[in-house]
């Protein structure tokens, strides 16, 4: 008897639709495939700092709605940081059966919605509002398709739970049709059911922060935030040492340039007076008097933790943890800024000596000395600065502190 054999034409179709399934799912297969779409620019969702970290919901009488608008780590993530919205987590919505796995909604014949159970308080922002920030990141007249994502999961839809919203959500959907010149197609239907997806995609993209993500994150940068949550992530430290800023032009220029830019205008400057009650004794003494340390005695000669060194007086990224070595002379070294605009020179002929001061760009204080004896493999200069003058601030910390643009330069 014959062997029967596939036409070689039909195999390329098969491994043609098995291609296309892995680089429309939401899954680690799907990331390494899109890796080079992982995020917009620079700006990613883990260097948006979370408004939302430092308000107290416990008090308030929260709601919830449930957004399905492709894959849902970049929805999730993006939805958390809106501010007045205490929790986002990552489901599956309206399908037929139970507890479905994600293996099995990718396959589509059960219905379900990769969805993001958004919880809020309607003190805080409006049900209006939050709707229209989730439509400034979807594609409302894509049928089953976001971003690269395409199946029937990634279907765009607003699910409510109490009939009251229903006009609401309509009414946001008539105004955002004017918009577009096709029909929006997003559905707004009650909810039927909602299961939370595998642990895995939680949080995925505070996990994975250069994770794959269709939205675009730097649209959080255009968010206007009330005090209370204008400073989340900060710390008590943090405010002494008179860093107050979010980092958010500096954001957004570096995702616009594509390369690190730091705009001295998100760090301005302190006046001595502030500096005063702000820093303390040693520190004042040195960023501001031009004092100088004891050699390893101060805090970060043998610091060589990831992260970076910002100036003390006002928060400006000043140099990196890969920049810094051991040059065996007791302060803190570096081989270079992190970009050259954040530090001036002046000569310095204090003590009989011809030395070259490097002073803060923003703050305009003292920092130390930079010399010519560094490693020659890596540019011939040292940077010998105080740990007065600076402050660290660890990479696990650099998201809610401002400074997640910046990550690249810390690992």
């Amino acid at each position: 008897m014959k062997k029967r054999t596939r036409p070689a034409a039909l195999l390329s179709l098969i491994s043609l639709m098995l291609l296309a399934l892995l680089v429309s799912a939401c899954s680690p297969a799907g990331l390494a495939m899109n890796g080079s779409e992982s995020s917009y620019g620079n700006v990613t969702a883990a260097s948006i700092p979370n408004p939302n970290a430092d308000v107290d919901y416990s008090k308030s009488d929260l709601k919830k709605i449930y957004l399905a608008g492709g894959c849902f780590w970049g929805v999730e993530a993006y939805m958390a940081r809106i501010y007045g919205v205490q929790d986002a987590v990552s489901g599956y919505a309206n399908g037929t059966g139970e507890n479905p796995s994600y293996e099995e909604v990718i396959k589509g014949n059960r219905g379900f919605a990769e969805t993001v159970e958004v919880t809020y308080d309607p003190e805080r922002i409006a049900l209006d509002e939050l709707l229209t920030q989730f439509f400034k990141v979807i594609d409302p007249t894509s049928v089953n398709q976001q971003g690269n994502d395409r199946g029937i999961q990634y279907r765009s839809g607003v699910y409510y739970t109490d009939d009251s919203e229903k006009s609401v959500i309509e009414s946001v959907i008539a105004k955002e049709q004017k918009r577009y010149n096709k029909d929006i197609v997003t559905e707004v239907l009650p909810l039927e059911n909602f299961y939370l997806a595998e642990e895995y995609h939680q949080d995925y993209l505070e996990k994975n922060p250069n994770g794959y993500c269709h939205i675009d994150m730097n649209i959080l940068t255009e968010q206007e935030v009330p005090a209370e949550g204008a400073a989340a992530g900060s710390d008590d430290s943090t405010s002494a040492a008179g860093v107050t800023s979010t980092g958010t032009k500096s954001a957004a220029a570096t995702k616009a340039a594509g390369q690190i830019v730091i705009d001295p205008s998100d760090y301005p400057k302190r006046s001595a007076e502030e500096l005063k009650s702000l820093l303390t004794d040693i520190q004042y003494k040195v960023a501001v008097e031009q004092d100088t340390e004891h050699p390893y005695s101060n805090e970060y000669w043998d610091t060589y933790e990831k992260g970076i060194y910002v100036d003390v007086s006002t928060g400006e990224p000043l140099f990196a943890s890969e920049d810094k070595y051991d040059s065996q002379c007791g302060w803190p070294s570096f081989v270079k800024p992190i970009v050259p605009e954040v530090v001036t020179y002046e000569e310095d002929t204090a003590y009989n000596m011809v030395r070259t001061e490097v002073r803060s760009r923003s703050g305009d204080i003292h920092l130390g000395h930079v010399f010519d004896d560094g490693p020659e493999d890596r540019g011939g200069k040292r940077y010998c600065i105080n740990s007065a003058s600076i402050k660290f601030v660890p990479l696990a910390d650099m998201n809610t502190q401002g400074y997640g643009y910046l990550i690249s330069v810390a690992k």
